[in-house]
């Protein structure tokens, strides 16, 4: 089983320190998993113009596959203009609607301020829903006085990333049994 957690920024440094925060812990409680961290930074992809995905080449074509081959996700964005950046919101029109089907996703969301709590209640979760993931209800919201020196430094920051950390996984077990048992409905 993979992990991947995508740092959705391609400038700054804070919602990538938290997305890999919280990776480690994925790592220290499940390390059979596979875990890694696809930081949007390193990529220099294409602009999303409708085609299958499958022609893209490139970055793109490599970020896609990434992507498309995890089983659950750590989805980190910054808010930029009250809502997520352009090159997160790419990603996902990059892939095809049923990339997050049944998968489970968490999500941090990265703030100057308390203004923009609510960013991924109202822009994140909706396409990801819509994309048919399974979305982990609790999201950590982090501020930018929660950091210092690339650091997180509020231990109640700390402790919700944790806590994020385990209702992915729990939530992982929680779907593998749900599919299971659909499957087992079925007599043939």
């Amino acid at each position: 089983m993979k992990v991947i957690g995508i740092s959705g920024s391609i400038v700054g440094s804070r919602t990538r320190v938290a997305v890999t925060y919280t990776l480690n812990k994925i790592k220290e409680k499940r390390p059979d998993l596979e875990v890694e961290l696809v930081d949007l930074a390193s990529f220099k992809t294409d602009f999303s113009d409708g085609r299958d995905f499958r022609d893209y080449n490139g970055d793109t074509r490599t970020l896609i596959e990434k992507v498309m081959t995890a089983d659950a996700y750590i989805i980190g964005s910054p808010t930029y203009q009250s809502s997520i950046p352009g090159v997160l919101k790419n990603v996902f029109d990059l892939l095809p609607v049923d990339s997050f089907k049944d998968k489970v996703i968490g999500i941090i969301s990265t703030a100057g301020s308390e203004k923009h709590y609510l960013v991924a209640e109202y822009q994140l979760k909706p396409i990801l829903h819509y994309m048919k993931a399974v979305v982990v209800q609790k999201y950590v919201f982090v501020e930018e006085k929660h950091f210092h020196n690339g650091q997180i430094v509020a231990d109640d920051i700390a402790y919700r990333l944790d806590q994020l950390a385990q209702d992915t996984l729990d939530a992982i077990v929680a779907t593998e049994l749900l599919l299971k048992s659909k499957d087992d409905a079925y007599d043939f």
